[in-house]
């Protein structure tokens, strides 16, 4: 069952999924492609810390991130089957091959391809990422690119970001390469 969008009687039929590295704009660009499309915006990470009771960072330190990954994956599950959304995940969920079957069977994944130069100027003052607390935080960033890289490229779609790219601009390029799937937005 999908979600109507306004009154053109196009509705999202499944979640999209925005996935990508920390800072690559899944939020931002999913809180306002959900106002775009009328239809709700969910932040994996918010619900995990919201069923904790914890931060993420504090979720890592007491439990480790396997725990949080187990976490998470049952979290993307739950969501995927409720009503049609745009779903954020985390930077790494997207790296289990479980998560991504899950989600190309009931949603599509976004991929928002930016590149390390403007993911460290995002991410470099911000002390809510657990795996960037390391000696050299920009040097970690980057081995986690290219090893994350392998698993983004599966992607349903990518949409490429850019410094001078607004989250709006960036939300109507993900509009305009779902609205060519029929099995994401129709009738």
């Amino acid at each position: 069952m999908g979600v109507v969008l306004g009154c053109s009687g196009v509705k999202l039929k499944k979640s999209v999924v925005m996935v990508g590295m920390m800072g690559a704009g899944k939020t931002a660009v999913g809180t306002v492609l959900a106002r775009k499309l009328a239809v709700p915006f969910v932040d994996s990470d918010d619900e995990i810390v919201h069923a904790a009771g914890r931060s993420i960072a504090e979720i890592f330190e007491r439990d480790g991130e396997p725990f949080f990954r187990a976490r998470e994956a049952e979290v993307i599950a739950r969501l995927l089957r409720a009503s049609p959304c745009i779903l954020s995940t985390g930077g790494g969920a997207f790296l289990a091959e479980a998560n991504r079957a899950q989600i190309h069977e009931l949603g599509l994944s976004v991929w928002l391809k930016v590149d390390l130069e403007i993911l460290w100027q995002r991410v470099r003052h911000k002390n809510t990422r657990p795996l960037l607390r390391t000696p050299n935080p920009r040097e970690t960033l980057a081995q986690l690119l290219e090893a994350r890289l392998p698993s983004y490229r599966l992607a349903d779609i990518s949409v490429e970001g850019a410094a001078d790219i607004t989250p709006d601009e960036m939300a109507d390029r993900v509009i305009a390469a779902i609205s060519t799937r029929a099995d994401v937005l129709g009738e």
